[in-house]
């Protein structure tokens, strides 16, 4: 069982910056584990955002890439994602999300799971 805690959302203007946090508790795989940030806007399915997995290697949703970045910090047991350049379509509410066990096939097909553990969500809201 893993728990995920998120927070750093917030309200910011066109062109913001955010930066969201998420720590986990519990037992994370050390090889072909991934974890990551999803959203989903009002009305709208949740997506897939930004993952990185256990060797560090990190995908995007081309949406936010050259925009956000996903880091984490193993000590820490604490994942991140740095939000620059922020549009109001970036509005949405934001989930930390953690494979429920290793997910050999890469972290780009993972985004595309519904599966997995799921923090309670942190808003995101960008206005023009």
């Amino acid at each position: 069982q893993v728990q995920l805690v998120e927070s750093g959302g917030g309200s910011v203007q066109t062109g913001g910056s955010l930066r969201l946090s998420c720590v986990a508790s519990g037992y994370l795989p050390s090889q072909y584990y991934c974890w990551g940030w999803f959203r989903q806007a009002p009305g709208k399915e949740r997506e897939g955002v930004a993952a990185i997995d256990s060797g560090g290697s990190t995908t995007y949703a081309g949406s936010v890439k050259g925009r956000f970045t996903i880091s984490k910090d193993n000590a820490k047991n604490t994942l991140y994602l740095e939000m620059n350049s922020l549009k109001p379509e970036d509005t949405a509410m934001y989930y930390c999300a953690a494979a429920r066990g290793v997910w050999p096939s890469g972290c780009t097909s993972w985004l595309l799971s519904t599966s997995n553990y799921w923090g309670q969500g942190t808003q995101v809201t960008v206005s023009s």
